[in-house]
């Protein structure tokens, strides 16, 4: 799971994504990151925790990191939250099958749309709800398709 700065969108996925592979007992590794080092080491936003926290999501113990060309050789799906920052990994991409792996989150219950999960960190609380919602929508999603 990857945005920009990874403190608010990727965590929240990360997050979410984590709790319903546990809760299925898959044997899957999930994590995120930023495309920039702005917040490396912070915990995410706490108006994201809050939000998940009121959900029954807890991402207090995440930790931001930026995206690195490793990630290509460590996952074999990386979920993006927007074009920029898609397009921001495709340029550590090494080649054709790295930019593969990239995925934009949002087109897995909205096929071919290439829809962004909108920066909640300058709006206000309904910002941070509206994207909890999507991606838990779109976590469910890739859960079902993992399940077949």
């Amino acid at each position: 799971m990857v945005c920009l700065g990874n403190i608010c969108r990727s965590p929240m996925a990360d997050g979410l994504l984590r709790a319903k592979v546990a809760q299925e007992s898959l044997d899957i590794e999930v994590d995120s990151a930023g495309t920039s080092g702005y917040h490396v080491g912070d915990t995410p936003d706490p108006r994201m925790r809050a939000t998940a926290k009121s959900m029954g999501v807890n991402i207090d113990d995440l930790t931001s990191r930026q995206f690195v060309q490793a990630d290509y050789d460590r996952f074999d799906v990386i979920y993006a939250m927007d074009e920029s920052n898609r397009d921001n990994m495709f340029r550590l991409a090494r080649n054709e099958e790295d930019k593969q792996k990239v995925k934009l989150i949002l087109n897995e219950i909205y096929p071919g749309e290439n829809m962004s999960v909108p920066d909640p960190y300058y709006g206000g609380d309904q910002g941070f709800i509206d994207v909890f919602n999507m991606l838990d929508e779109a976590t469910s999603k890739i859960i079902s398709d993992i399940k077949g």
